[in-house]
């Protein structure tokens, strides 16, 4: 589990309440404020995507939270071992291996290996699926980036209504100019709000979820040369150099020193959770 998202919200919002003092926080609620920034936020998200888009946003969280989920050593070896058994006793001996396999990506391509799908046909296949993960997974960061947009127009938006109301009912010859100060205080908490929920939820949340995406997609690049290498009947010591080359320096040590990394997997390349 990776609790670096967690940390750092819980990290700001420490900070934020040590900066403004215990004593001083109630300076900064109010809930007309707060109302209009967060509810704008959200209406306006509301109106710029499908419901189809906003309904997978409680699977983001997960998202966040989850660390180590790719064991790129567990992968690479079982393409090893697939790649011998195919050397050793032909492509069609993988249907029973595919069959085994829970990951739907890894699977299909299999799959296409068994049934004689030429190379071009093969990659093709494949990189249109990668294509298609990665714009589902840009249309869920999209709404955080939007919203990391709207918040602080929508804060600028109740700073304007509320100086607006302000000076509307400020009334000098009636001692109106002595609360200036604390309505104008008031009229600046929407612009606080809206610069919080911009740069401290929704613009880490966005970058969290590209840096899921970009894991997922060098998991899955691996994956998907592995697959056309094993139909090309490549050496597997060789299949195996050319898959660890797609890791950083420090990764590639560590596996090779590891004899792949250890660990099982389901089948998908995943490590097995332990109960």
């Amino acid at each position: 589990m990776d609790l670096s998202t967690i940390i750092g919200l819980v990290l700001g919002f420490a900070l934020i309440v040590w900066g403004i003092g215990i004593g001083q926080l109630g300076n900064f609620w109010d809930p007309k404020s707060l109302a209009l920034t967060v509810g704008g936020t959200v209406a306006a998200v509301i109106a710029s995507f499908p419901f189809g888009h906003l309904k997978k946003m409680g699977s983001h969280f997960k998202i966040l939270v989850a660390g180590g989920k790719y064991n790129y050593g567990a992968l690479i070896e079982q393409m090893v071992e697939m790649a011998q058994l195919a050397r050793q006793n032909g492509l069609l001996s993988l249907e029973e291996k595919a069959n085994e396999i829970d990951d739907p990506f890894f699977k299909e391509g299999l799959m296409l290996v068994v049934d004689a799908t030429e190379e071009d046909e093969l990659r093709a296949r494949l990189q249109n699926e990668l294509d298609a993960m990665a714009e589902r997974h840009d249309a869920g960061v999209a709404i955080y980036e939007k919203a990391s947009g709207y918040a602080p127009a929508f804060g600028m938006i109740g700073t304007l209504v509320g100086l607006v109301n302000m000076l509307k009912n400020m009334n000098v010859d009636e001692g109106g100019a002595s609360s200036l100060g604390a309505d104008m205080s008031v009229a600046l908490v929407t612009t606080f709000y809206g610069c919080i929920f911009a740069n401290l939820i929704f613009a880490p949340i966005a970058k969290k979820l590209r840096i899921r995406n970009d894991e997922e997609m060098q998991y899955r690049m691996i994956m998907m040369e592995g697959i056309i290498s094993i139909q090309a009947g490549d050496n597997p010591k060789l299949l195996k150099e050319k898959l660890l080359s797609n890791l950083d320096q420090k990764t590639q040590k560590k596996l090779r020193d590891s004899d792949g990394g250890g660990g099982g997997d389901d089948g998908g390349g995943k490590k097995k959770s332990k109960k």
